[in-house]
């Protein structure tokens, strides 16, 4: 059911006197009400912080971070301002993955710190290689392993599941995890939770508004989710960042 202040407003005021946020929230709600979205709200009240720019930018809850806390950041493209921020204010230890030309022509350019490590590998439900579609424009970055094509040639790369990248790294078990694997979290979140392992806050970006995926399917991984006993801490104003803590109240 919509919250009540969405409603009120769709009733009650003209569309060009909402201000922008609430624009978006009924924009995503009315989408939502005709299948083709996800409104989800907060299932738990936490301290939550915003890190990194721009599309950079994700959510957390500081209490669940610090000195020695260890994250994996699946999905890095030519941005990596959250996992800065990360090392910076909270002293984690951040593993940082992605296999992609774009991505690990980027990264090996940059200065990054000592509390930063790199894996050019990807995350998959299963160990191998797999095919990663170009990006769909072409100033982005971000290669798929579920869309079909993009504008250029696809690649093929290695991945690996959850299950053996944590013994294969050899640090303690992450206590966050991002995934923002342009659409492969459908598939990978099933694996992760079947692993055993249960990182304090998950991290996700849902690509329910592509057509190879869908809003069912990410209705379903969040009572996937909910079921291991994680619960959405806060969305985005856009609709697809989810921060997921365990056992949030």
């Amino acid at each position: 059911m919509a919250p009540f202040f969405l409603l009120v407003f769709a009733l009650s005021l003209p569309f060009a006197l909402l201000g922008r946020r609430q624009r978006r929230l009924l924009r995503r709600w009315l989408r939502s009400l005709a299948g083709r979205d996800v409104f989800q709200r907060p299932q738990c009240r936490v301290e939550t912080l915003r890190l990194g720019t721009g599309h950079g930018r994700w959510t957390v809850s500081p209490p669940l971070l610090g000195p020695g806390s260890v994250a994996y950041s699946f999905g890095l493209g030519r941005d990596v301002s959250f996992e800065r921020a990360l090392i910076e204010r909270f002293g984690v230890i951040v593993h940082g993955f992605d296999p992609t030309p774009l991505a690990r022509e980027w990264l090996r350019a940059q200065s990054l710190p000592p509390s930063f490590i790199l894996h050019e590998v990807g995350i998959a439900d299963y160990d191998g290689s797999a095919r990663f579609a170009p990006p769909a424009q072409t100033d982005w970055e971000s290669f798929s392993m579920v869309r079909q094509s993009g504008i250029g040639s696809a690649i093929e790369a290695p991945v690996a599941r959850f299950a053996t990248l944590v013994p294969r790294i050899g640090s303690p078990p992450p206590d966050l995890v991002k995934l923002d694997i342009e659409g492969a979290e459908y598939a990978v979140l099933p694996d992760l939770l079947a692993s055993g392992f249960r990182p304090r806050q998950l991290l996700v970006e849902f690509h329910h508004r592509w057509a190879e995926t869908g809003p069912r399917a990410t209705r379903e991984a969040i009572r996937l989710l909910n079921r291991a006993g994680y619960r959405v801490a806060a969305v985005s104003d856009k609709g697809r960042e989810y921060t997921f803590v365990l056992g949030g109240d």
